[in-house]
């Protein structure tokens, strides 16, 4: 693209690093590189006017934003790719179908016929005819009824139009998506609509909470059927049948296992008999009746605390404040996202909360929590006390994995999740994919992802290994978010904040025309537009974009390359950093 230079405004970037372990820096090279690669910019700019005066600067966001956060008060937890047996190589190139933009997996479709197909499912009941409608035996059995059964489904009737497939839910809805419920869905202003959970997505478009996917009563083939309302409660891969909650036994040929996860809580937010009120003020806000209990009931007059200060917590503080409530944030980091930024982002992006509206307190853990006068009385360790109408929890997922002890299933100590293969097959026909699979990724060792791009794929890939492709899966899955009008995001790959980071950042300057390099930032300056790389033996782990978009494929690729790194600059300039996003 084209960037527009002049006498009074320009742009300059600057280069932190922090905690370098990859040799002591030359600060001479490093100046001289950066400038260089500043005027190469400029020079190619200035070439790129006169040739095509009409072209304009665009960023095309090609991937899907959602997000799940990974435990807010839980280390990360990944292992070197050094540890895992040989015979877990991938193959050298990834499958193209892996590379389709996430969002053409889920088209934009007609709101209006979503949001009525779903409501006949909810009145329905788990499938029309009652027991007997169940089957004996079926094809494929997806066991869960989120994203990663849905991308699977979607990837069997691909392969096979004819397959015959039940997807098993314990939620009473059809197939959503979750990222919305803790984002765009509480900035819609149209109530009606919101109730109805439509949203508007990053472009525009007005979109439904719910997957399109028609879903029929009873599986026949190419017509995919859903038993919402009802658990799995024992897996027998050896004899490949489960039993159902209701006692019914179901036969398989092939089985994913999606279960998604459950969202942590702490010990001093459990009802008792003398703190009875805490089983409706606290939520742990993972599904729709949760949000459609919150919207519902938050207003000017509402006070709300949100404990954790990860992706979903600070998501929801900030999606708080637009429903006029007044806002509290605890967490024990020293600021937002303080496990995945380094450390002077995270302290710029709770004063950017802080800003909004959010009475952010970081450095605190909730001690005692008291039925009061119609709410609840919170005392933090700091000894302050905040009485509040609700409190949402976000501290973290633990991956559903109870079925691993009937079905003899290897759960990953540290991680959890059920560890699988590279074809994400956990026994002989049976695959996990989303949150409860514990993979192995060929560039950053055995991981556990919680990211809606991940559940996206993983469910993609398992669907198709179920239909006998046998590819591996080694796709870096994305994440993204906004916390507020100046703090918008993209990340992929290992961004954890404990690792040595460089930070490369561009802002307008009006008054000097020396580019800069910063080691040490100070508490005032303003990161306004730039890029992270999060390293390990000078080799790039993660990437982080802050307020540039459409740039994730650059990275996965920065990644996937396995390379040391000491130029930064050259790095940084594939992102366009000092281009208008």
């Amino acid at each position: 693209g084209v960037v527009v230079l002049s006498a009074c405004c320009y742009w300059a970037y600057y280069i932190e690093l922090f905690e370098p372990k990859f040799g002591p820096l030359d600060w001479d090279k490093i100046r001289e590189e950066r400038n260089k690669a500043v005027d190469d910019d400029r020079g190619d700019d200035e070439e790129e006017e006169e040739e095509e005066s009409e072209e304009t600067a665009t960023a095309e966001d090609t991937e899907e934003p959602a997000a799940e956060e990974p435990a807010a008060e839980e280390p990360a937890t990944e292992e070197p790719a050094a540890e895992e047996p040989a015979a877990e190589e991938p193959a050298a190139e990834e499958p193209a179908v892996l590379e389709e933009a996430i969002e053409d997996s889920f088209d934009v479709i007609e709101v209006a016929e979503v949001t009525e197909a779903a409501a006949a499912v909810e009145e329905a009941g788990p499938l029309a005819g009652g027991e007997d409608a169940i089957p004996d035996s079926v094809q494929y059995l997806l066991i869960g009824a989120g994203t990663a059964s849905v991308s699977a489904m979607r990837a069997i009737l691909k392969a096979e139009p004819d397959a015959e497939i039940l997807m098993v839910g314990a939620e009473p809805h059809p197939p959503y998506m979750r990222p919305p419920l803790s984002k765009e869905l509480w900035f819609n202003d149209d109530k009606e609509e919101a109730d109805q959970m439509i949203f508007k997505d990053w472009s525009g478009n007005k979109r439904s909470l719910f997957y399109p996917d028609a879903l029929s009563d009873v599986p026949a083939p190419g017509k995919p059927a859903l038993l919402k309302g009802t658990r799995v409660s024992k897996l027998d891969p050896t004899n490949q049948k489960v039993t159902l909650s209701t006692g019914k036994v179901i036969r398989y040929q092939k089985c994913l296992l999606a279960p998604g996860g459950d969202p942590k809580s702490l010990e001093a937010l459990q009802a008792t008999e003398e703190n009875p009120c805490l089983s409706s003020r606290v939520h742990l806000f993972r599904n729709i009746a949760q949000y459609k209990e919150l919207s519902r009931d938050l207003n000017s007059e509402a006070k709300v605390l949100v404990i954790g200060g990860g992706f979903v917590g600070s998501e929801l503080a900030y999606a708080m404040t637009r429903t006029g409530a007044r806002v509290y944030q605890s967490f024990p980091e020293s600021g937002n996202m303080g496990r995945v930024l380094p450390r002077y982002l995270s302290n710029w992006t709770t004063k950017q909360l802080e800003e909004v509206g959010v009475n952010v307190r970081p450095e605190t853990k909730v001690v005692t929590t008291q039925c009061k006068d119609g709410g609840v009385e919170v005392t933090l360790n700091t000894g302050e006390q905040l009485h509040v109408h609700h409190i949402l929890v976000a501290v973290g997922l633990k991956p559903s994995t109870e079925l691993g002890d009937s079905a003899g299933l290897e759960v990953h100590e540290k991680m959890g999740g059920y560890v699988v293969n590279a074809e994400l097959e956990a026994r002989s026909n049976l695959f996990v994919a989303g949150d409860a699979a514990c993979f192995y990724d060929p560039v950053l060792g055995r991981r556990r992802v919680e990211h809606h791009d991940h559940a996206v794929v993983s469910g993609k890939l398992a669907g198709q290994n179920m239909t006998g492709a046998s590819q591996p899966y080694h796709h870096q899955s994305m994440f993204w978010s906004d916390l507020g009008p100046n703090v918008g995001y993209e990340a992929i790959g290992l961004v954890d904040s404990s690792l040595p980071t460089v930070g490369i950042w561009a802002h307008k300057d009006l008054t000097s025309n020396l580019a800069e390099i910063k080691t040490d930032p100070v508490g005032n300056e303003k990161y306004e537009q730039g890029i992270v790389f999060y390293m390990k033996e000078s080799k790039v782990v993660g990437v982080l974009t802050w307020n540039i978009f459409g740039k994730i494929p650059i990275a996965r690729t920065v990644i996937a390359s396995d390379e040391e790194q000491h130029d930064f600059a050259k790095l940084a300039k594939q992102f366009d950093i000092h281009a208008e996003h």
